[in-house]
């Protein structure tokens, strides 16, 4: 049996048979990321990009848990003043602050 702290160790170190928490992307065509969303433009999560590395697995983690999951409506208030770093975002409900780095691996699809 598990304990906890052993479950969550798996989380976030997960070995080769654990299913890593980054939704399959959708199709190229219909892929934006999150990051080249113009302000103010109403869209929906369609899932996240995998991840290459266990600091982008922690990063994935901590946007699934703040709410960018598949289908959630989600669009881009603000962006910083010099660079455009980083973005005020509104997924749901909540508004967050995300890199750009971060943005980018959340895949959206407009809204007609």
């Amino acid at each position: 049996m598990k304990t906890m702290h052993e479950g969550a160790a798996a989380a976030l170190h997960p070995s080769p048979s654990v299913v890593t928490p980054a939704v399959a992307p959708a199709p190229a065509s219909m892929a934006l990321g999150l990051d080249s969303l113009k302000a103010r433009t109403p869209a929906l999560v369609t899932g996240l990009v995998p991840a290459s590395d266990g600091r982008e697995h922690s990063t994935l983690l901590r946007l699934l848990e703040i709410g960018f999951v598949p289908g959630e409506a989600v669009q881009v208030l603000a962006r910083g003043a010099w660079g455009g770093d980083p973005l005020a975002v509104r997924v749901g409900q909540a508004t967050f602050a995300l890199r750009q780095q971060e943005a980018a691996m959340v895949q959206v699809q407009v809204l007609a």
